[in-house]
């Protein structure tokens, strides 16, 4: 028997308004673009696919089931622009059927960067979830799956958690199949579970692609590729993607939300089921260990940090951001705090990513910038602002230079 584990990623940024050097106000968010969007999106895949997969849950008596992750910067965004997708969530919530998972509130680098900000994220969030779903995550999924040996260290020593998400990075596999929960090196007590990329991709990324060999995908067709990975070799197939796949990526001309509607018969059919991450974990043991020394994320073909991390800009703007951490904070002023840490979201360095070919179109379909570089100069000019606020409150900020 297989077990297939649906997660999906829930996320919109705070996006920026255009903001010059001759701006002077503290009003850094583009509200107006930032709620077009969200109703956009909500419109097209928020809404129809949170109804579809309550809809599944129904008709299969709770024995499909699904996880998510939602930041901190969705939920605020939902709750004032879109607060009937947040109860749809919370009506999937009721169910007893899906699992809410933590990660950084504000979908940020902190790990890289700044430890204590990386656990008061991670607190924050734990407090979200709870307050809003009525469930404190014991599963964490860093920002955009970014994973090393160091992170399940810090995650097993801070005792929060039992479980980690991470890419099925095949350098580090090694022909090792993804399907299996995993234990890091030297004794580290946190389960992994590994994304299937392949066939993950396969509904993400290929489904309406028509020069596919396997195009139309069917749910018959990918059942059965799954009870196959799965039937010698394997435990579950982690299927892990944006919840945006569903009628943002893949439209809903594309047959996606009837393949989904499917996929569940599809699967019962062949003796396999659905879990959670935590179901996973409890169900299946460990079976060898992933040994991750560098870092590794689910972004762009190299799957590393290049897409965050990858040119001078990006690097700038990232060291001059997280130099003004402590200034901040000793303000004590929470406009100020809750500024700068929307800045540390990871997508407005996303945005200075230069990458060329199907990566950099990927950059350039989720920027609201004309290039890289109006990216970068709009943050930088956000970022000396809020310095000069944090100067007038009282910050040092020649200490932290």
């Amino acid at each position: 028997m297989a077990s297939l584990c649906f997660y999906f990623q829930v996320h919109q940024p705070p996006r920026l308004k255009r903001y010059s050097i001759f701006d002077t106000d503290d009003r850094y968010f583009d509200d107006a673009r930032n709620r077009e969007i969200l109703r956009k999106v909500a419109h097209r895949s928020y809404l129809p696919t949170t109804r579809m997969l309550r809809e599944l849950i129904d008709r299969h008596n709770g024995q499909f089931r699904a996880s998510f992750s939602l930041t901190g910067c969705v939920i605020e965004q939902f709750i004032k622009f879109a607060p009937e997708v947040l109860e749809e969530f919370q009506k999937l919530a009721e169910t007893g059927c899906v699992e809410f998972l933590a990660e950084t509130y504000h979908h940020s680098l902190s790990f890289l960067y700044s430890k204590q900000e990386f656990l008061e994220q991670i607190e924050l969030h734990l407090d979200l979830i709870d307050e809003i779903f009525g469930q404190r995550p014991t599963i964490f999924r860093n920002t955009e799956l970014i994973y090393n040996n160091e992170l399940a260290q810090w995650i097993a020593d801070s005792n929060l958690f039992r479980g980690i998400l991470a890419e099925g990075a095949e350098q580090i596999l090694n022909g090792r199949s993804p399907n299996h929960v995993y234990d890091p090196p030297n004794g580290i007590d946190v389960g992994l579970l590994l994304k299937n990329y392949r066939l993950s991709d396969d509904i993400a990324f290929r489904f309406s692609d028509q020069s596919w060999p396997q195009w139309p995908l069917t749910a018959e067709k990918f059942a059965g590729w799954v009870h196959q990975a799965n039937d010698s070799d394997g435990q579950m197939c982690n299927l892990f993607m944006d919840i945006e796949t569903f009628g943002e990526h893949q439209n809903v001309n594309s047959g996606i939300f009837n393949f989904m509607r499917k996929l569940p018969s599809a699967v019962f059919a062949l003796g396999d089921d659905f879990k959670t991450p935590g179901e996973c974990l409890d169900w299946y043991d460990t079976t060898d260990i992933f040994d991750s020394k560098n870092i590794i994320s689910w972004a762009d073909s190299e799957r590393d940090l290049s897409a965050w991390t990858g040119n001078a800009m990006q690097g700038s703007a990232l060291t001059e951001l997280y130099n003004l951490e402590q200034p901040v904070k000793q303000t004590g002023d929470p406009a100020l705090i809750e500024d700068w840490r929307k800045l540390t979201c990871s997508d407005h360095f996303y945005y200075m990513c230069t990458k060329y070919f199907d990566d950099g179109a990927v950059h350039k379909y989720f920027s609201p910038y004309d290039s890289p570089y109006d990216g970068y100069i709009n943050f930088m000019n956000v970022l000396d602002n809020l310095r000069l606020r944090v100067q007038r409150a009282g910050g040092d900020i020649e200490a932290s230079a």
